[in-house]
């Protein structure tokens, strides 16, 4: 992920549900170029920030071992406009997951208010086809600054870690220096 479009992770229930939220900022370049004088949140964002809480819930649920990408948005409803100051929940459920892909449920909530509604399926394509830019101690760092793993829970409700290959690799690099502590 180049831009993110999550702040961080309130709940993470590894193969089931993922909850992030994400603080609109008067200060994204993009809410002023999208309808100038009326800043909004574009509806492709509000789904970018969906996709992306529902893909690492997909990409977690299979050990981070596949390449997981948006395949098609099936459905997607929008309810309210987002301002600046307003704070999105976002809710990823994963309905199913095969060799193939993935189908999750999505909403976005603006406090108790139902703000979009989506459905989302992602494909597993072969690591061979995927593009070079998936670096396992970039990524857990990332996924750290989002508090993934501080919420990150089995079904049972039991703390899980990322996997041993990531926590290798981010030990390798805190070696070599190319991540700090």
């Amino acid at each position: 992920m180049r831009w993110y479009h999550i702040d961080r992770f309130l709940e993470f229930i590894s193969g089931e549900r993922a909850i992030s939220i994400k603080t609109v900022s008067l200060s994204e370049d993009h809410l002023h170029e999208y309808s100038p004088g009326y800043p909004i949140l574009p509806s492709t964002l509000i789904v970018e920030g969906l996709a992306q809480t529902g893909g690492l819930l997909v990409g977690e649920a299979v050990g981070f071992e596949q390449c997981v990408i948006l395949a098609k948005i099936s459905r997607a409803i929008f309810h309210e406009l987002v301002r600046p100051g307003d704070q999105l929940t976002y809710t990823s459920v994963l309905e199913s997951c095969t060799d193939d892909g993935a189908i999750v449920k999505g909403t976005s909530h603006r406090g108790d208010q139902l703000q979009a509604e989506i459905d989302i399926v992602f494909a597993f394509i072969p690591q061979r086809l995927a593009a070079e830019q998936f670096y396992p101690a970039d990524f857990l760092s990332s996924m750290r600054k989002f508090g993934m793993y501080e919420v990150l829970k089995t079904p049972e409700g039991e703390p899980k870690l990322p996997p041993a290959y990531m926590l290798e690799a981010e030990q390798n690099a805190l070696k070599s220096g190319l991540l700090d502590d």
